[in-house]
């Protein structure tokens, strides 16, 4: 047998806490899901290590997570390597086991006792952040709103959806689920699907098919555009998909027809039918037409 190499030093090795099975922290805490809070536990290992990994390097600023439960994505982030993470649960039933993780990871994870729709995530923790979250079904779309306009805070954002809503995130004009939300979102953020989940993952199973996906914010947003009128034209537009944008767009307050034609998109067109660098004509037209003259 070979003598080991004078003067090698070996690597030190990282040794993960011992951690209880999921299932017994549910139990032992009385943590079954509330449809009330769109709760749906992802307790399968495989799953919520593939969620992590998908969000890369996780050792350098902070961690966001929403909605931890009983900390299935979490103890993933942790063990992953994630050197911060901020975990926000509005179920106070949950904040024993998280602060029982904490403890297993000395320094590593603070949970926040609190509503994600209240809290200003740009301003947790340290730069680079990253959010990474197995989102509430019934406030997903909302938190994703929430968060748009402060995209440029984030490095990352690794998204559980509905995949209903993954679908509305990533369709292309002249599709069914292309709508307010995939121009918002594709404007701001370069949109990948990474992966399904089927409801069988889930503790209790939800009645649809869930979709990760990654949202990585633009340097600059796609096309020149002000957010909130870029808001209100693809709101008023989609509020009424079926009609002609000469009467969906009546409710922006303004003469249609002159702010149509200086984007340059016939009368007749439907909202579908547009692209995000159209929407965003419109919406630099209806600036200049609500410019104060002198």
């Amino acid at each position: 047998m070979s003598e080991p190499e004078t003067g090698a030093i070996a690597e030190p090795r990282v040794t993960e806490p011992a951690l209880p099975p999921l299932r017994e922290v549910i139990a032992r805490f009385g943590l079954g899901a509330r449809k009330s809070l769109g709760q749906h536990f992802l307790l399968d290992l495989n799953l919520t290590g593939r969620i992590a990994r998908a969000a890369g390097d996780l050792s350098r600023g902070t961690i966001i997570e929403i909605g931890p439960g009983p900390g299935g994505l979490t103890r993933a982030l942790l063990q992953a390597g994630a050197s911060r993470v901020i975990a926000i649960e509005r179920d106070e039933r949950c904040l024993a086991a998280l602060q029982e993780l904490a403890a297993a990871y000395p320094g590593r994870l603070e949970p926040i006792f609190g509503d994600a729709l209240g809290i200003d995530a740009a301003a947790l923790g340290e730069p680079p952040r990253r959010i990474v979250a197995n989102l509430p079904y019934n406030i997903s779309t909302a938190l994703l709103l929430l968060w748009l306009p402060k995209a440029h805070a984030f490095d990352s954002l690794t998204l559980m959806f509905q995949k209903e809503v993954a679908d509305r995130l990533t369709a292309h004009p002249r599709t069914k689920d292309y709508g307010r939300l995939s121009v918002l979102t594709q404007w701001l953020t370069e949109t990948r699907r990474l992966f399904d989940i089927p409801p069988r993952a889930f503790t209790p199973p939800p009645k649809v098919t869930s979709t990760v996906v990654q949202l990585t914010p633009r340097p600059e947003p796609l096309f020149p555009a002000e957010i909130r009128r870029l808001e209100r034209v693809t709101a008023a537009a989609f509020g009424q998909r079926r009609k002609m944008l000469r009467q969906s767009l009546r409710t922006l307050g303004v003469d249609v027809a002159p702010l149509l034609a200086a984007a340059e998109i016939p009368e007749t067109a439907r909202a579908e039918e547009l692209s995000v660098a159209q929407f965003c004509a419109i919406a630099q037209a209806l600036a200049t037409a609500e410019r104060p003259t002198r």
